[in-house]
């Protein structure tokens, strides 16, 4: 699974951080970090993290193909 977060759209509302905590966080400068290759056992929480999201900033999708 790849996740990727638009930080231009991005406003740190922290919906994605409660939804998925072992995926999102924030550093101590209130900036968003993220797993961008997390397990596929997280993917409900990604998902869950990306519907959350107010401005859908969020994108999860299938984990690019190993060449």
């Amino acid at each position: 699974m790849q996740i990727t977060v638009d930080m231009n759209l991005c406003e740190s509302h922290g919906q994605c951080v409660f939804a998925a905590p072992e995926v999102f966080s924030f550093d101590d400068e209130d900036y968003l970090l993220y797993d961008a290759e997390p397990s596929d056992s997280q993917r409900d929480q990604a998902e869950q993290a990306a519907a959350s999201c107010p401005v859908r900033a969020i994108t999860v999708a299938a984990a690019p193909a190993v060449r």
